[in-house]
């Protein structure tokens, strides 16, 4: 009997008769399919990659009578999906939906690249996976994409730059179906990249004069592609047109200034820049979050300042990853936003900032009183000898 399952609900020895996943060229996908699943690795890439698949109980394991079988594809979220949860359990789904949202956002881009038409049918529903990560626990997903290697940033740069503007758009307290067509937004943004060369995408260097014009072409080679599919709002394309356009009037293409852009692109233009700094690249280390946050804040005539302000808000103003010192003379990072308050995150620590002497890492809330301990500043890990700071939020998250 075939059964449409969650792959959180997939283990070893079931039978996989299909995956629900839009085709590519990559082999794996047709390695595994009818047959049973007995390798945990294998497992896990399924699990990172793709939502849902197809089992046949008569040749391998059955679901456990709890199990909460798929009855359609385009299942809606639950209210017990959307309800909080901790930085730790969200950081383990958004992995998850991180996988699979690459994987989707890869496939949709090829096809532009290659010339196909885009099927964009499993936007919405990425979207809102998306939107639901964000809303159980606004940090999570946003944090974890900072995460990419350079050979994946066009993908994951697109991911986060939707998790960004669902987070933002929500702290702007604008209207859901407006937060959704946010995220639609940012997911397409960049999908005129495709029509740059490589070569000029990847350069390992500063980009040349006659480069740097190539490279401004994305905007409208976006906007070319997002034309043919009529399912994308005039807002989603007017945001891949001009999320490089400035208050100023010195962006590009068409050199908008002030209210001659719109709230959507003034919104792109912040969630693209931050994610972009914050991203190691083949040229430069990517900054830290908190660096990041200052440097844009000092680019006069950049960003719309409210919509700035707003951002700010969204990551905090000690973002999730932001190494800091203490008053009691400890350094830690950042692991979680306060609930209450954007002075008393929650901080992992696990050096002695007088004696440089480290010990065992634990997470202290800033919101409690008892601490009675405060950040009086950000630091640098390079300054203090700190490798792997992502590993210190990211590994375990949060207790």
């Amino acid at each position: 009997m075939l059964r449409k399952i969650a792959v959180c609900d997939l283990t070893l020895g079931m039978y996989i008769h299909e995956f629900c996943r839009p085709r590519n060229h990559d082999p794996f996908w047709t390695l595994h399919v009818e047959r049973k699943l007995l390798d945990e690795g294998v497992l896990q890439r399924i699990q990172e990659s793709t939502r849902q698949v197809w089992i046949d109980t008569g040749r391998g394991k059955s679901p456990e009578p709890q199990v909460h079988i798929l009855a359609a594809a385009s299942e809606r979220v639950s209210e017990s999906d959307t309800a909080p949860a901790s930085m730790e359990r969200e950081l383990t789904r958004a992995r998850m939906i991180c996988g699979r949202a690459k994987d989707a956002v890869t496939v949709m881009f090829t096809d532009a690249r290659m010339g196909r038409a885009m099927n964009v049918k499993d936007v919405d529903l990425l979207v809102e996976e998306i939107s639901t990560s964000v809303m159980r626990h606004p940090h999570a997903l946003i944090s974890l994409s900072r995460l990419k290697t350079s050979d994946e940033y066009t993908y994951m740069h697109s991911v986060a730059v939707c998790a960004l503007m669902v987070a933002l758009a929500r702290q702007m307290e604008l209207n859901e179906e407006l937060v959704r067509e946010a995220g639609v937004a940012g997911l397409m943004h960049d999908v005129g990249k495709m029509m740059i060369a490589p070569a000029i995408l990847n350069k390992p260097a500063r980009l040349t004069v006659d480069e740097y014009e190539a490279m401004k072409y994305h905007p409208q080679a976006g906007l070319e592609i997002l034309e043919h599919c009529q399912q994308v709002t005039s807002a989603v394309r007017d945001v891949c047109l001009h999320h490089h356009e400035k208050i100023d009037g010195s962006g590009y293409p068409h050199g908008l200034k002030g209210e001659e852009i719109s709230l959507f692109a003034k919104m792109g233009a912040v969630c693209d820049v931050y994610d972009a700094v914050t991203s190691d690249r083949p040229y430069k280390k990517g900054w830290d979050a908190a660096r990041s946050i200052r440097e844009m804040a000092s680019w006069k005539g950049h960003f719309d300042e409210k919509i700035l302000q707003h951002f700010v808000k969204t990551v905090g103003i000690y973002p999730v990853g932001a190494l800091v010192r203490l008053k009691s003379e400890r350094l830690g990072v950042v692991v979680e936003q306060g609930e209450k308050s954007l002075l008393h995150p929650k901080v992992k620590v696990f050096l002695s900032t007088r004696t440089r002497i480290a010990f065992e890492p634990h997470v202290i809330n800033l919101a409690n009183p008892v601490e009675k301990d405060a950040i009086i500043k950000f630091e640098l890990a390079e300054d203090w000898g700190v490798q792997d700071v992502e590993k210190m939020w990211a590994g375990a998250g949060a207790s």
